[in-house]
């Protein structure tokens, strides 16, 4: 099952979902996002370090690093 969230404002359920890039330097980096359905890249869970906040004003969720 995915890792899911669901908006306070609107009441949507938003999936988390992960995938690697490579920059135009050769860096590679994982890029997490949110999408109103389960597809390919769905995670399982959080990722460790990581908290689900909401925008205010639009309702989707963000994923944000821990302090």
């Amino acid at each position: 099952m995915a890792f899911s969230t669901v908006s306070k404002k609107n009441g949507r359920t938003y999936y988390l979902h992960s995938r690697q890039q490579t920059l135009r330097g050769g860096q590679t980096v994982t890029l997490y996002y949110f999408a109103s359905e389960a597809g390919a890249g769905a995670m399982e869970s959080l990722p460790e370090g990581y908290a689900v906040t909401e925008n205010d004003r639009t309702g989707l969720p963000l994923l944000k690093k821990n302090k």
